[in-house]
């Protein structure tokens, strides 16, 4: 993995930080061309100190580029310190939920390169999904750079502008707590209809993760599959009537689900100003 002349900083390294890191490291990224800023490093950073990785030491020279991967809420404090790296030399790659482009530029400098990324929980076993969009003062390498990065821990979409996060954020962001959600439901139906809660429950974390490979691994689309599966008059149509019930099935409440989501990644982009 290469990542131009200078070194990778990642500032934070909880746990979407250090799923990233190993997904560096694991892709040929040497261990002394990173800089991690941590508050309070894990074990495995200081293992990785011994082998080369510089933590919580001054940058110098300034890095090819940064990646946040701090909360929003304390954007604002982790920010100031790298306002010398700012104004176009170094991209900042920004995983902070719900921090705008044009926060980065008002703590950074207008002329900042920024690509914004909204990864989900399955990055942290190499499984994620990334939307990722730039600003104007991203070049077109230093996006392929972000998207390099990104595809560390899963793939990558690129999206036409920075709005179309909220609509990330409702479906593949919050998507994973959709499909436990829905896990955790099966396996209750199943012991409301006799099966004890074990069986229940591996029946149903089972199902959805064969489902899932499944589907990554055909070329036939989802709507596809379901009708492969769907004998006519069977006990799956019978379900699937309910399922999909004009008025009150899983399309209206998936929709009325995400929009909910939509909503507030609107309210706190709006708090976050």
């Amino acid at each position: 993995m290469k990542i131009g002349t200078n070194s990778l900083l990642l500032v934070g390294c909880g746990k979407m930080g250090s799923a990233l890191l190993r997904g560096w490291l694991s892709a040929g990224l040497a261990p002394d061309q990173v800089t991690v800023l941590d508050p309070n490093p894990s074990d495995w950073l200081r293992e990785l100190e011994a082998i080369g990785l510089h933590l919580n030491i001054d940058v110098d020279p300034a890095p090819s580029v940064a990646v946040i991967a701090v909360k929003p809420q304390v954007l604002a404090k982790a920010i100031p310190g790298l306002r010398d790296f700012g104004g176009g030399g170094t991209l900042f790659v920004s995983i902070a939920a719900g921090a705008s482009m044009s926060a980065f530029e008002n703590l950074l400098g207008p002329n900042t390169p920024v690509v914004r990324t909204m990864p989900n929980t399955p990055a942290a076993v190499g499984a994620g999904m990334t939307a990722l969009v730039p600003n104007l003062h991203a070049s077109p390498d230093q996006v392929s750079l972000a998207d390099m990065l990104m595809r560390a821990v899963g793939e990558t979409v690129r999206l036409d502008d920075e709005p179309q996060m909220h609509a990330v954020t409702a479906i593949s962001g919050s998507g994973p707590a959709y499909v436990f959600a829905l896990t955790e439901a099966l396996a209750r139906a199943g012991t409301e209809l006799g099966l004890r809660d074990d069986i229940a429950q591996k029946l149903s974390s089972a199902m959805v993760c064969g489902s899932g490979k499944l589907m990554d691994s055909s070329t036939e689309t989802p709507a596809e599959l379901r009708v492969q599966v769907t004998s006519p008059n069977g006990t799956t149509a019978a379900g699937l009537e309910k399922l999909q019930a004009k008025d009150a099935g899983i399309d209206q409440l998936i929709l009325e689900t995400a929009q909910a989501a939509f909503n507030r990644s609107v309210e706190l982009s709006q708090e976050a100003r």
